[in-house]
């Protein structure tokens, strides 16, 4: 029976080519973080439109889409936010990195958050918060993997603690932008004529 060889691959390995790579931030942003962050309001406003009442609360069209437009643009403006603090956080540990570096992390970091909104497409509320808590843990690791990469930190207690530090920011950002859909939610939706 042929065995199957597969490379070998440390899990820094893999970061080496975005690591070495100059992306500029504005490319980073245009061409990753829009694209992604559109994910989860278009699928929010498609679970909405077609199972509204079952997975969602009932709202029309023009309440959905201003849900969405709010969550998008906290998406994209907590990329800019997180990437600050990283790198600010950075350079109290040890030295200042590039903001690029910072924002490879920023973007890369929410890539399963981004990709669990397609969960949304199938009505099943168990499964959309199994693939959240999946992409959650996901998320985390690559901030553990990424931390040393991008951040250029070889000592391992340093990176194991910016890897705490920005989990934490990264939860906060995230618990800020579902605060902020809430609020819109609760505050501007109803001014949008109902069903």
């Amino acid at each position: 029976m042929p065995k199957l060889h597969l490379p070998h691959m440390s899990p820094s390995s893999g970061w080496t080519i975005l690591t070495r790579t100059h992306i500029s931030v504005l490319k980073l942003f245009f061409l990753y973080a829009v694209p992604l962050s559109v994910l989860p309001p278009v699928m929010l406003y498609y679970a909405g439109v077609t199972y509204g009442g079952r997975l969602l609360p009932a709202m029309s069209s023009a309440q959905l889409q201003l849900i969405g437009a709010v969550f998008f643009l906290a998406e994209l403006a907590m990329t800019f936010l997180v990437a600050y603090i990283v790198q600010r956080l950075t350079e109290w540990v040890v030295s200042k990195p590039d903001f690029e570096d910072a924002y490879k992390l920023a973007v890369v970091v929410p890539t399963p958050l981004w990709l669990a909104s397609l969960f949304l497409a199938i009505p099943s509320f168990m499964l959309i918060v199994t693939a959240v808590a999946a992409a959650l843990i996901l998320s985390a690791t690559l901030i553990y993997y990424t931390v040393p990469a991008f951040l250029k930190i070889e000592d391992k207690a340093q990176a194991s603690m910016l890897f705490g530090l920005i989990l934490a920011i990264g939860m906060a950002a995230w618990a800020l932008m579902l605060y902020l859909t809430l609020l819109t939610w609760n505050y501007l939706v109803p001014i949008i004529a109902p069903l």
